[in-house]
């Protein structure tokens, strides 16, 4: 049986009001426009809510102004990237959407465990190319594999890249973005299953007059342990603590991880470039200090230690005895 159907409260009082005229025809009164039904999918049900959705989509809008200015600078050109959609779908969705070929780089993201994916069309990625090696960012004409020549140039590009977005997403979450490896055909990478859903944040790029699109994609399985962080009010709460003393730690502790050459200088002498020239193995330079003199650790260009060499655990070592300030620093080494 089929329930009868129920007239809103607008409808019996036009109805009504037709009835007591008695100049329009009821038959063709005509009932309100229905909104649009939108369709949904049980077996690939919604993963992010729209607040989350709309968190990461603040961070890569940031993301975007910061690889703006680098990439600008990086192929001395004009750049523009921006931010034209967040969404959520099946992974095989994705992949059966990117042109072959193009260059994918498979990126890990720690701590968090499994893969993610930036994409960037081969149009672009000519361009940046043609750039960086003195063109004039001319894309390409007919598609093609890379070189080996241009994935490494390309490996170096997208590192860059991982810089910013590893900044921006620091505001929310602390991860650590590493690239692992590159491919060209999408159908070789395979960083989840194809029922998956994932987060995809597409960027269109423009560099000088060429367009392109990049493509961050996110299984949803492997940022499932942070989905509890990304609110935009977590986004908003993180990014006004900046230059403060949490933004200050962060930077000390990066500042941490800076290489610098260590160098122990055992002594100085004078030699005329005929003698270099003539050294041959077994002779022998005289310096101009002995085995129980003070000799100074060379930090980067500059002394700034004086130790007494030594060894232990059998192996070469020197004691620090001195640090030099500002003021003992030895002449010319400013």
């Amino acid at each position: 049986m089929v329930p009868p159907e129920v007239m809103s409260q607008n409808e019996i009082d036009s109805l009504l009001q037709a009835i007591s005229s008695g100049g329009d025809d009821i038959s063709k009164m005509q009932a309100p426009e229905e909104k649009p039904l939108k369709r949904y999918d049980f077996r690939r049900p919604d993963k992010f809510s729209k607040d989350q959705l709309r968190a990461i989509q603040m961070i890569h809008e940031s993301f975007c102004r910061t690889l703006t200015t680098s990439l600008s600078t990086m192929v001395r050109s004009m750049v523009s990237v921006e931010v034209v959609a967040v969404d959520q779908l099946a992974y095989d969705e994705f992949i059966n959407s990117l042109v072959q070929p193009t260059v994918i780089g498979v990126l890990e993201m720690y701590p968090l465990s499994g893969n993610a994916i930036l994409e960037v069309n081969n149009q672009l990625t000519f361009a940046i190319i043609d750039r960086l090696l003195g063109g004039k960012g001319e894309p390409l004409r007919k598609p093609r594999d890379l070189t080996d020549i241009e994935r490494t140039v390309m490996e170096r590009v997208m590192m860059k890249i991982l810089e910013h977005l590893e900044e921006s997403w620091s505001t929310v979450v602390d991860i650590r973005f590493r690239f692992e490896t590159m491919e060209n055909n999408p159908f070789f990478v395979q960083v989840c299953p194809g029922s998956d859903m994932v987060l995809l944040v597409t960027m269109k790029t423009q560099i000088g007059d060429v367009q392109g699109i990049m493509n961050f994609c996110i299984p949803y399985f492997v940022i499932e342990p942070l989905i509890d962080k990304l609110s935009s009010q977590q986004w908003f709460s993180s990014t006004s603590r900046k230059g403060t003393e949490g933004a200050l730690d962060i930077l000390r502790n990066r500042l941490h991880d800076v290489s610098v050459p260590l160098a122990l200088e055992l002594g100085h002498s004078i030699v005329s470039l005929g003698d270099v020239l003539q050294l041959q193995t077994g002779d022998v330079i005289r310096l101009d200090g002995t085995a129980k003199d003070p000799m100074g650790m060379r930090v980067g260009n500059r002394v700034k230690f004086m130790c007494v060499p030594g060894m232990r655990d059998k192996n070469y070592a020197a004691q620090v005895t001195e640090i030099l300030g500002e003021d003992m620093i030895p002449e010319g080494e400013e």
